[in-house]
């Protein structure tokens, strides 16, 4: 391998039934501009551009897992987290936790109208 990683995560999906409803609540809810593409085999909804550093992932049209039975995707939202849960509960989705302070930040956890469980997070100032 000619470059070192820095991340073991490299990309996520997570599985909606319905993506233009999924593409809704993450905009609304993230307070983001998300993108549609629809060029690959399956259509998508991107968090960012493939150009993009860091790690992302997009929307496709899927099965979620079980509610509480699948992985969390921890997604960083910019301002008060306060703010992100009343967003949540607006755009449909469920805030499932308390703020939770870690050293890196706090977050909480959520689940998205298909009930994929997410953690909106702020990192530390």
């Amino acid at each position: 391998m000619s470059e070192q990683l820095k991340n073991t995560a490299v990309w996520f999906e997570i599985p909606v039934t319905d993506l233009d409803a999924a593409q809704r609540f993450y905009e609304e809810a993230l307070s983001i501009e998300m993108t549609r593409n629809d060029e690959g085999p399956n259509p998508m909804v991107m968090f960012s551009s493939m150009a993009d550093t860091g790690v992302s992932g997009h929307l496709y049209p899927g099965t979620p897992a079980a509610r509480g039975s699948g992985n969390t995707i921890h997604l960083a939202v910019d301002g008060s987290l306060d703010d992100a849960m009343a967003r949540v509960k607006a755009a449909g989705g469920e805030v499932v936790s308390p703020v939770i302070d870690i050293p890196a930040g706090h977050f909480f956890y959520a689940a998205d109208p298909d009930g994929n469980s997410i953690g909106l997070f702020s990192f530390a100032a």
